[in-house]
């Protein structure tokens, strides 16, 4: 068990390492353009992705680095891509909000907020006739439950029995306004009654949780039995984009979310089970080491060319 732990704790910091070095790398200049971190929701692709058959199709937001990753996008091309380098998954044409890597299942990230919810559909009805057996799986911020084309998504699915696995990361906060001050019930995973599906609240700080949600969901998708709805509670650790003053937090609020996010949480319960403290920190450092590794590599590749700016358009 603690090896599974360790396991998640290494795919988290690798994650949360990735995240900060880009963070460093937009106030360099290497990255330029808007991004948007996940810090603090680590738990919820790592618990995710590795229930994921290797024909399965994510959909992830703007916010998608943590889930490429999970998904196991190497990170020097992902780093590469954000630095709008040749040598990036989409050759640095995509950047921070709209690079995909298919060959690894991760067919992309949407700057629509809620926009991949529908093209998963597609997805899904596709696995439906080509005899892949896949499941699709939709990520977006609560926020996302707001927009039509989530409803229009979620309706379909459940409708056609399609298989979908809807996942709500819920920060609790859509963009910078509190999704408490936006529904009258904060609970958004019971509107998926309304769809006829079943929706589950489940704790997206805890990795373990995910992954058994998720496992199950994909069952239930892959036996016909259609969509469902998973909202994992999470926070983030920093603003909703670079640069996001975070003037809407509450004094305080800060310091308490950074004793509940998930590697602060899973550091505490590998300690409190015995395991030594040196081992624990290996951990991290060896996420940090691989992570300026290949940070390095990318930022030494060549710039994208411009005179290739016209290649993979249609006419």
């Amino acid at each position: 068990m603690s090896e599974r732990r360790l396991a998640d704790l290494l795919a988290m910091w690798r994650i949360r390492a990735f995240e900060e070095k880009v963070r460093d790398l937009r106030a360099e200049g290497p990255i330029v353009g808007s991004v948007h971190l996940c810090a603090g929701q680590e738990a919820i692709p790592v618990g995710a992705c590795g229930e994921l058959a290797s024909e399965d199709a994510l959909f992830a937001t703007y916010r998608g680095h943590g889930w490429a990753l999970a998904r196991g996008v190497p990170a020097e091309p992902l780093f590469a891509e954000l630095m709008g380098r040749a040598s990036g998954v989409n050759g640095g044409r995509g950047g921070s909000a709209y690079f995909t890597a298919a060959e690894y299942g991760f067919h992309g990230e949407n700057s629509i907020v809620g926009a991949g919810a529908p093209i998963a559909c597609g997805a899904a009805l596709a696995g439906r006739h080509d005899g892949s057996n896949r499941v699709a799986v939709s990520v977006f911020g609560d926020g996302a439950m707001n927009q039509g084309a989530v409803h229009e998504a979620m309706n379909f699915a459940a409708a056609f029995s399609l298989p979908v696995v809807f996942v709500c990361e819920n920060n609790r906060y859509s963009e910078l306004t509190p999704i408490a001050d936006m529904v009258r019930s904060p609970r958004l995973a019971d509107r998926a009654a309304a769809y006829g599906m079943p929706g589950y609240r489940i704790d997206g700080n805890d990795a373990e949780a995910v992954r058994f949600h998720v496992r199950d969901a994909l069952e239930v998708a892959r036996e016909g039995g259609g969509p469902t709805l998973l909202e994992c509670m999470t926070e983030r650790l920093v603003g909703h984009y670079i640069g996001d003053a975070e003037t809407y937090r509450q004094p305080g609020e800060l310091d308490r979310v950074k004793r509940r996010e998930p590697i602060a949480r899973l550091r505490a319960g590998l300690l409190a089970d015995g395991v030594p403290q040196e081992e624990i920190d290996a951990v991290e450092r060896r996420a940090r080491t691989e992570t300026d590794a290949a940070a390095e590599a990318a930022r030494q590749a060549p710039l994208a060319d411009p005179a290739t700016a016209l290649e993979h358009l249609y006419a």
